[in-house]
C-alpha cells in the first residue's frame, strides 16, 4: 500500500477507554504531554510510544552518520518564490479532465497528505467548465447593475482601496464525494474521493458596502453573478446572503488569488456550495427572481424519488471524514495510533465530532483542534489502540444547529439512488488484520 499512518507503540499502562474497538479518551492527547491513567507524561516519555529508530537494537545500522552530506557543502541560494521540498513531490492535486476539452474537469485537494486546516494555495481544488482565463487585471471590470439606484463599475485598483474583510472558511463543490452514491464503495485515496473541498483565509471587500453604494432596490431579492471565463458561468444567489457575509475576495492565504482560483477577483459566500462562489467575477445584476441560468437548471439541480426537483440547495450540510488512517495507508502493527480528520458545516460551527472504531456500535467524542470557526474546517483527533483485529472506522459531525451527519442508508433513502450533489453521509474505513485500510459501506 501507499502511505503509512502515524503509529505509536503499545501503551505501558492502561488508558481510559472511551468506546468499543479500542478508542481512548480524547483528553489523552491534550495539554503539554500525554495523559494516561490521570498521570501526565512529559516529552521525554514519548519515546516509549513512538519508538524512535535508535531504540531498536536491530536497527543500529540505520543510525545517521555523525556528519550527513548536506552539512559538508553550502546550501542552495535564495529564490523569489518558495517551493515545497523535492522529497514532497508526491503531494499533488490529482486531475480528471475531459480529453476533448482539457479545460473542463476537476482537480482534487490531497486531504490525506495534509494536516491542520489551511489548504496551501497550490493544492486548492479546482473545478473549471472551460479552462481558466489569463486576465489582465488592468482591463478587468466588475459591474453592479439591475435593480439598483446607481449602476457602478469598479476597477481592481478601486476595490483594493476599500476597507478589507478577512475570514477563514471552507469552499466545497456541490459534487464533492458524489461517488458515495455508487452501489459499491469506491477505493481511492481520501483526497481523490472527497477532495473537492479546501479551506483558506479569504480577504476582500464586503458586498454590503458595495451594494449600499449602488443603492439596491427593495424589490431586488437575488443577484445574478457572472464570471469572465469562456463558459460565462452564472448563477443567482440570495441578496440576503450577500448582505449577511458575502464579499468580493481579492486575496487567498495572504497573497493575491491565483488564476485557477479566480484572479483577479471572485465571489465568496461562506458555507454555500462552490458554484455560487463565482470566479473571475465580472458582474452582479440585482433581480427580483432567480434567472434560471444553465448552471442552476441543467446542473446543480436533481430529482428526488418523488419526482420533485431539488434546486437552490445552497448550504453545504455538516460533514466529516477521517483522513488518517484512510485508504492507501497501512497500519504496520498493533498499537497506539492517532485517528484524525476534518469536519465542517455551512450552517455554522462544528459542535462536536464522534468517532467509532466498531462500525457504529459505539461512539466516542474526539478532541477539536482550535480555532473552531463557522463554515470552516475543524481538525479532530482521538487516540486509538488497535489490537490487530478487523475494525471499521467512522466519524460523524454535529454542528451548532443540532444537525447530525446522516448514515449512508438514511441519506440514500431520503434522496434516492440517482443522487449526484451534496453527498454528506458518514464515511467508513475498514481495517484488515494485515493493517490495510479500505472504503466500506457500514
Amino acid at each position: 500500500m501507499g502511505g503509512r499512518t502515524r503509529q505509536q507503540r503499545t501503551l505501558p499502562v492502561i488508558a481510559e477507554q472511551a468506546a468499543g474497538g479500542g478508542l481512548l479518551d480524547r483528553r489523552m492527547f491534550l495539554g503539554s504531554g500525554l495523559e494516561i491513567g490521570g498521570a501526565a507524561l512529559g516529552a521525554g516519555a514519548l519515546a516509549a510510544f513512538v519508538r524512535p529508530v535508535w531504540a531498536d537494537s536491530e536497527a543500529a545500522g540505520a543510525m545517521p552518520p555523525a556528519t550527513p552530506p548536506w552539512m559538508l557543502e553550502p546550501g542552495k541560494p535564495f529564490s523569489n518564490y518558495g517551493q515545497p521540498s523535492s522529497f514532497e513531490n508526491g503531494v499533488i492535486r490529482w486531475i480528471s479532465a475531459n480529453p476533448d476539452v482539457p479545460g473542463n474537469g476537476i482537480s482534487w485537494t490531497p486531504l490525506h497528505d495534509l494536516d491542520g486546516t489551511i489548504t496551501p494555495n497550490g493544492l486548492h481544488f479546482e473545478r473549471h467548465h472551460n479552462g481558466w482565463p489569463e486576465i489582465d487585471p488592468a482591463k478587468h471590470r466588475l459591474m453592479i447593475h439591475g435593480l439598483v439606484k446607481r449602476p457602478l463599475v469598479f476597477r481592481v485598483e478601486d476595490l483594493l482601496r476599500y476597507p478589507m474583510t478577512s475570514r477563514l472558511c471552507f469552499l466545497e463543490c456541490g459534487g464533492n464525494s458524489n461517488a458515495g452514491w455508487n452501489p459499491r464503495p469506491l477505493q481511492a485515496r481520501v483526497g481523490y474521493f472527497h477532495g473537492l473541498v479546501s479551506c483558506s483565509e479569504w480577504t476582500g471587500v464586503a458586498l454590503a458596502i458595495l451594494l449600499d453604494e449602488a443603492g439596491i432596490e427593495p424589490g431586488a431579492r437575488w443577484l445574478l453573478a457572472e464570471g469572465a471565463d469562456a463558459a460565462a458561468v452564472s448563477v443567482t444567489v440570495p441578496v440576503s446572503k450577500a448582505l449577511e457575509d458575502g464579499f468580493i475576495a481579492l486575496y487567498q492565504n495572504g497573497e493575491r488569488i491565483r488564476p485557477e482560483n479566480g484572479y483577479p477577483m471572485r465571489l465568496l459566500l461562506p458555507g454555500f456550495e462552490g458554484i455560487t462562489h463565482v470566479k473571475w467575477l465580472r458582474r452582479l445584476k440585482a433581480v427580483a427572481a432567480p434567472m434560471m441560468t444553465r448552471d442552476e437548471t441543467a446542473k446543480y439541480t436533481e430529482l428526488l424519488p418523488d419526482g420533485t426537483a431539488r434546486q437552490f440547495t445552497f448550504v453545504m450540510e455538516a460533514k466529516s471524514l477521517i483522513t488518517s488512517p484512510s485508504p492507501g495507508m497501512q497500519l504496520r502493527e498493533a498499537g497506539l495510533y492517532e485517528i484524525t480528520g476534518l469536519a465542517w458545516s455551512g450552517r455554522g460551527r462544528v459542535a462536536r465530532v464522534e468517532v467509532s472504531a466498531d462500525g457504529g456500535a459505539s461512539w466516542a467524542e474526539a478532541a477539536l483542534q482550535e480555532p473552531v470557526l463557522p463554515a470552516c474546517f475543524t481538525r479532530f483527533r482521538i487516540p486509538w489502540r488497535w489490537d490487530g483485529a478487523p475494525a471499521v472506522l467512522m466519524s460523524r459531525a454535529v454542528d451548532e444547529t443540532g444537525y447530525v451527519q446522516p448514515a449512508r442508508d438514511v441519506l440514500v433513502a431520503k434522496r434516492g439512488t440517482q443522487g449526484y450533489f451534496h453527498y454528506n453521509a458518514i464515511v467508513s474505513w475498514g481495517v484488515s488484520p494485515e493493517g490495510d485500510v479500505g472504503h466500506v459501506y457500514a
